[in-house]
């Protein structure tokens, strides 16, 4: 047993309202600059939808994830490394500008300075790409609320798959909001796939991040990402994805999308788990195994065995009670309500869903029926509005079994608390049938209902005296070992090879330094590392690309920007 934690998110579709807010402050704080204007860290997805980039659930098309050979190892669905050496110098399957949207602004200055006259000057919307005058027809939430009808949602992958089950039709539709972001793997894809060796993952709180350094904008990282969450920057040539807002999550405050988050359903937390176990898990042979698969891995911080094993691995006695803390623990292992996103991808997501359960009350009042009635609750579950084998197709490889289990004890819970509010006497039996007791039902009501913030968010922060150790940090992966899948440590072209040199670790003396600041840091005698926070994406800081070197006697090449094409690609 090898103890690793992992910071991990769980997010209560039942209470988001697509507001959007965590895309919008999210878009600010990371993306809001030169190159990445298409690019949306965290956005908000309506289902059924296509989503964003569209029908990017659709891997027979763009290849994402792993697959399970037939001697029962993992592999990229893209190819492995021989297929990569002989396509490394040929373009990618990639998403196209249209499949995630050509980003555009208006036109305000006319609506300014246009004279007056009898008609109203309107804002024509420009190309954020080209400044010129475009048509706008698609985006990153275009199909929210079902603007699309029809015709959006028919693109659903999900939705093809359960076609038999759901009808188009006005009466019968329904909608939930899906907020997406990284998902920061276990068994990560996306940096398996990458010659370079610039993904990787901290060996301290799995956090997957990509070294700007390393990056050669090879883009088999956005191949290899089955959810589609790494982004090409056509301006400095290089892969950026969702960091998890690590250097919030340093000093011990959560990530912006939680902290601004309006319907407060996301929940933070550390998990512990076996990193030898992942291998193992990620290669069962059927994909509905997978959910079980992956939930064996966590280990339980309150058995002393774990607690001794993980304090040998070097993680902090305050890190072992946050993970006992762990909303995350509580939400996926203790009550059994949150659900992966896409297991069948062979990922081992961090990134999990309570789903929704609102629309069955809105059922059964419709038809006349006490909608909180713990029987009739049970009984409405398989008649969902949402169909149950869209939400498996969404959580469980097509699994309804772990679906229904879910949904049964949220409406559980409902019914049990209905009955207090009521001042009714107490049922236990509404708990039992779903193989909980009172106590459990009061603390899982207050964890998803009227959690504190502190309750919510569960985040150690990082240890002062390991600051400089955070700041060499290497790649070690939860992979990183004999046999493990993908995680190449050498190969034709150098996959991995030597040590990288991460991303600076922030205090939070550095960040307000850098929220106050007009310049770069300057580190010192440490490598220069280019803070995308504050970087407007105009001239080239030192530290976005490796130093030139001297010219050799026989006119050796030099390393810099002059390796990568206009078109944003490595030559």
């Amino acid at each position: 047993m090898r103890v690793m934690a992992q910071m991990a998110m769980v997010m209560n579709l039942d209470k988001c309202i697509g507001c959007h807010t965590c895309s919008v402050t999210c878009k600010q704080a990371w993306t809001n600059r030169s190159g990445v204007e298409y690019v949306w860290f965290n956005n908000v997805e309506s289902r059924p939808g296509q989503g964003y980039p569209r029908t990017y659930q659709d891997q027979e098309k763009w290849q994402g994830g792993w697959v399970r050979t037939r001697t029962g190892r993992l592999k990229p669905r893209a190819g492995g490394r021989v297929k990569k050496l002989f396509s490394i110098f040929a373009n990618p399957k990639l998403p196209s500008m249209q499949d995630y949207y050509e980003p555009w602004t208006y036109d305000y200055e006319h609506l300014l300075s246009a004279p007056a006259g009898d008609d109203t000057p309107v804002a024509r919307p420009k190309s954020l790409l080209t400044g010129q005058d475009t048509k706008v027809t698609w985006s990153a939430n275009w199909d929210d609320s079902l603007a699309g009808g029809n015709e959006i949602a028919a693109g659903d992958p999900v939705l093809q798959q359960v076609s038999d089950r759901v009808k188009q039709e006005y009466e019968k539709s329904f909608l939930f909001f899906l907020p997406r972001i990284c998902e920061h793997c276990l068994n990560p894809s996306c940096a398996a796939s990458c010659p370079s060796g610039a993904i990787y993952k901290r060996a301290e709180d799995g956090i997957v991040l990509v070294d700007q350094d390393r990056c050669r904008g090879w883009r088999m990282c956005v191949t290899g990402c089955p959810y589609k969450k790494i982004y090409f920057n056509h301006r400095t040539g290089k892969a950026e994805k969702c960091t998890f807002c690590f250097p919030r999550i340093e000093i011990g405050q959560p990530t912006i999308c939680s902290e601004t988050c309006v319907g407060r359903l996301r929940y933070l937390g550390l998990m512990l788990y076996d990193a030898d176990a992942v291998q193992k898990a990620a290669s069962v042979k059927d994909d509905k195994d997978l959910y079980a698969a992956q939930r064996s891995v966590f280990l339980d911080p309150n058995d002393p065995q774990v607690a001794a094993a993980a304090s040998r691995a070097g993680i902090p006695d305050d890190w072992i009670e946050a993970a006992r803390r762990s909303p995350i623990w509580d939400l996926i292992m203790k009550y059994e309500v949150a659900l992966p996103l896409h297991p069948e991808y062979r990922t081992m997501p961090m990134v999990w869903y309570i789903p929704p359960l609102s629309p069955v009350v809105d059922v059964l009042r419709d038809t006349g029926h006490d909608g909180e009635d713990a029987h009739n609750l049970f009984g409405a579950v398989d008649a969902l509005r949402i169909p149950m084998e869209y939400l498996a197709g969404l959580f469980t490889a097509g699994d309804t079994a772990p679906v229904r289990g879910v949904l049964n004890r949220l409406a559980a819970m409902r019914a049990y608390q209905r009955r207090i509010n009521l001042g009714e006497e107490r049922d236990e039996t509404i708990a039992a049938s779903v193989g909980l007791t009172g106590q459990q039902m009061d603390d899982m009501y207050r964890l998803l209902a009227i959690a504190k913030y502190d309750e919510r968010y569960v985040i150690p922060a990082a240890h002062a005296e390991d600051a400089h150790k955070l700041e060499q940090m290497g790649t070690e992966c939860s992979l990183d070992f004999e046999g493990g899948p993908g995680m190449y440590q050498s190969g034709p072209f150098g996959e991995a090879s030597g040590t990288a040199a991460p991303v600076q670790v922030e205090t939070f003396h550095m960040l307000r330094e850098r929220q106050t600041s007009d310049g770069f840091t300057d580190p010192g005698d440490e490598p220069r590392r280019v803070n995308l926070l504050n970087w407007d994406g105009k001239g080239r800081p030192a530290g976005l690309f490796p130093p030139r070197s001297d010219a050799t006697a026989g006119g050796g090449a030099t390393e810099g920007p002059g390796v990568i094409d206009t078109d944003g690609g490595p030559r």
